[in-house]
């Protein structure tokens, strides 16, 4: 009988309880994403590699701890950029979340809620031809979120992807709520840009 891990609440009580499938549900959504994230802080994916293999012991180490204040993704989230931050700052790099720039086609692109005012053009129509094509798709738009700035990508990789609120992405970026509207913007705009270029 295969464990439902939906619950968060269960799925801490599994970690804290040594639960090696529950460990493998938490590394398996997470790792990719968090490799990612911490390359942009890192400068280097093996290094980012390294660091999040560090931050998963310390998870491990440290799930007796977790007091549930954020989401369980949140702490760990938390757990990797301050592991990533460390190594930055001792390697001697520096990364800014705070991503300058010209965000005129912002205005251009979303509406006052953050959505698209007009998506784009390859998602109109859906035929057995662009669900196949949709592999190739989703190879370009991972390839757009790779090359995105370090600020954009930690973004949208917390917020759109890992699902997590815009409070909680601010308190692990240590940014503010705007600089975080900011940098998703000028993430999904770059992000459409390349399956704009598709066409």
């Amino acid at each position: 009988m295969q464990t439902d891990f939906s619950n968060e609440d269960t799925l801490v009580r599994l970690l804290m309880a040594g639960d090696r499938a529950a460990f493998e549900h938490v590394f398996r959504k997470h790792n990719a994403s968090l490799i990612r994230v911490c390359a942009g802080i890192c400068k280097n994916r093996a290094t980012a590699e390294e660091v999040v293999q560090d931050a998963w012991v310390a998870v491990l180490k440290n799930i007796g701890g977790f007091q549930g204040r954020s989401s369980l993704a949140g702490w760990i989230y938390t757990i990797v950029l301050n592991k990533a931050r460390t190594r930055a700052k001792r390697d001697g790099r520096s990364v800014s979340f705070d991503d300058g720039g010209d965000d005129n086609s912002l205005a251009a692109a979303f509406d006052g809620r953050g959505r698209w005012k007009d998506q784009p053009d390859l998602w109109e129509e859906v035929t057995p031809e662009r669900i196949v094509a949709g592999r190739s798709v989703m190879a370009h738009v991972s390839a757009a979120i790779e090359a995105l700035p370090s600020g954009q990508r930690a973004v949208i990789e917390l917020r759109a992807q890992q699902g997590l609120d815009a409070a909680e992405v601010c308190s692990i970026l240590d940014i503010s709520e705007a600089n975080m509207r900011v940098l998703l913007h000028r993430a999904r705009l770059a992000v459409r840009a390349a399956l704009d270029g598709l066409l």
